[in-house]
């Protein structure tokens, strides 16, 4: 959303221009970081990505500042929508400790169904977010499947296929969307 090339001639060629925001967690370097953290929405460092922490998705506080504050500002530089980001670390939350992050795969929804409600008229991609996508597509125009074929290991730091199981299962949630919500 703030390092691109010029979106006119984009535009001029009938381009859909979607902004990118990072719903799940936010990186050091963006403006609204020092806010978020003097709220006290910060969690954890990712570590996969040095200086981006998760976000707390449940605290109704985070879902105004992206509603009021840092989409508008996203629509301004003359974006036609938005891509969401990061709204699967809600299913790896739960996942890793189910009672201290009870609710972030419900708090990651409600917040697409929310942006949904603010902003009816624009484009909306959701990343991954398979937990949440059964519900959540019925409110999104598209989505991506990041990574359903490769992925990128951390630990050997090496471009790998994903496990055949993982592939089909991916594959299989993205079918189901497509049926449901074509």
């Amino acid at each position: 959303s703030h390092h691109h090339q010029p979106l006119a001639p984009l535009r001029d060629r009938g381009k859909t221009l979607l902004g990118y925001i990072s719903l799940g967690e936010i990186s050091q370097h963006r403006s609204h970081f020092e806010t978020v953290k003097a709220m006290g929405l910060l969690g954890d460092e990712n570590p996969n990505w040095p200086g981006s922490f998760h976000v707390d998705l449940r605290d109704p506080r985070w879902t105004r500042l992206v509603i009021e504050r840092l989409i508008p500002a996203i629509l301004r530089r003359g974006f036609d929508g938005l891509f969401f980001d990061t709204l699967d670390n809600a299913g790896d939350a739960e996942r890793q400790s189910p009672e201290k992050f009870a609710g972030s795969i419900e708090a990651a929804r409600r917040l697409v169904v929310a942006i949904r409600r603010h902003y009816p008229n624009i484009k909306l991609m959701l990343n991954r977010g398979y937990e949440i996508l059964p519900d959540a597509a019925a409110y999104v125009d598209m989505v991506l499947g990041e990574s359903v074929y490769a992925d990128y290991d951390f630990d050997k730091k090496v471009n790998r296929r994903v496990p055949e199981q993982l592939y089909r299962h991916q594959v299989q949630i993205l079918q189901n969307v497509v049926k449901h919500h074509p």
